[in-house]
């Protein structure tokens, strides 16, 4: 093989045993999972917000950033829910770029994969303790999942990934919520089709086990818009979207049919101001239709504590280094703003 074998790391067991939880925060997750779970299936009238930075770049800003949210979150308890984003690796089109913390934990430094997952593994453990938030990360890499398998509390299939087997077949094997995004050419049917792969049980090889999976009933929908043939930002968020997917939702026999719409990348066309306008785009498409209203469970919104993003190299504090962020005072208004319309 034309690779280098650099040094084995450790099992994911191994780094539990390292790094451990108490049973005592183990049962606050299982009880927010829960609480996820009630939403998407309609047991309960809260609102999901999964919310936070593009990338978590800076462990030290990312809990900052936590630490304001906590105090939001407890103000709008009774109809939010908010599922912190604290994405620790990101998809790269070309390969090229910051591929997140896993890969970096200084950005600044050379890749260093040990040093990542254990400082991706501390970052969740002190969300958990430091802000009680059980946090959503992307599931770029389906056989990483078991090192923080106990500390998530949702998980998002990107749209790059949303047709690869490999990823539906582990997510039918998940004990939290997963979204599915539409893939980056739009076709809303690639991501049904995940989602019936998710939810069905299946026989497949997991870090060199023989497993078989007994389906996730709580996959469901993520719109991001896609991109056409020219290259044009092509949104998935308004009115007739939400209709067209609710009625692809109905010819199936899916489990606890919910939608999730995330407010930037293609459908805010990366201009991160518009997804305040977006978002209550959703909250009155909600208002206007009972079908969208029970199938809209929440919003995806990208947000940090400084407007906007700059280059890997930069040092204003807590602005993201991948895309465009919402700041935090906006964020914080906007979050106010949804709890009183939903």
């Amino acid at each position: 093989m034309n690779m280098e074998f650099r040094r084995k790391l450790p099992i994911p067991k191994d780094i539990k045993e390292m790094f451990p939880i108490s049973s005592e925060y183990s049962k606050k997750r299982e009880e927010k999972v829960k609480e996820l779970e009630d939403i998407l299936a309609g047991r309960s009238d809260k609102f999901i917000l999964l919310i936070g930075p593009c990338s978590a770049d800076n462990e030290e800003a990312v809990l900052d950033y936590l630490s304001r949210l906590r105090k939001v979150q407890d103000k709008v308890e009774d109809r939010i829910c908010i599922i912190p984003r604290v994405y620790t690796n990101k998809p790269r089109t070309t390969g090229m770029g910051y591929k997140g913390m896993l890969h970096q934990p200084d950005p600044s430094r050379n890749e260093d994969m040990l040093r990542g997952i254990v400082t991706i593994r501390e970052t969740y453990i002190r969300a958990m303790e430091e802000t009680e938030f059980f946090c959503a990360d992307e599931m770029l890499y389906p056989e990483n999942y078991r090192y923080l398998s106990d500390l998530l509390s949702y998980v998002a299939v990107g749209a790059r990934s949303v047709e690869n087997q490999f990823h539906r077949l582990a997510s039918s094997g998940l004990d939290i919520p997963v979204g599915m995004k539409n893939p980056t050419s739009g076709d809303l049917s690639v991501m049904m089709n995940a989602i019936t792969a998710a939810q069905g049980s299946h026989t497949f090889i997991y870090r060199n086990w023989e497993v078989v999976s007994k389906g996730n009933p709580y996959a469901h929908v993520i719109l991001r818009g896609h991109t056409n043939k020219r290259g044009q930002y092509i949104p998935n968020y308004h009115y007739e979207d939400l209709k067209t997917v609710s009625e692809m939702y109905r010819r199936t026999d899916l489990s606890n049919p919910a939608i999730i719409v995330d407010v930037n990348h293609a459908n805010s066309g990366k201009q991160y101001m518009e997804q305040i306008r977006i978002s209550r785009e959703i909250l009155q498409s909600k208002r206007l239709s009972e079908e969208i209203d029970s199938m809209v469970k929440g919003l995806m919104i990208e947000s940090y504590i400084e407007d906007g993003n700059q280059p890997i190299n930069g040092s204003t504090y807590g602005q993201s280094i991948t895309d465009p962020c919402l700041g935090w005072e906006k964020s914080e208004k906007l979050i106010f703003e949804i709890a009183e319309n939903v």
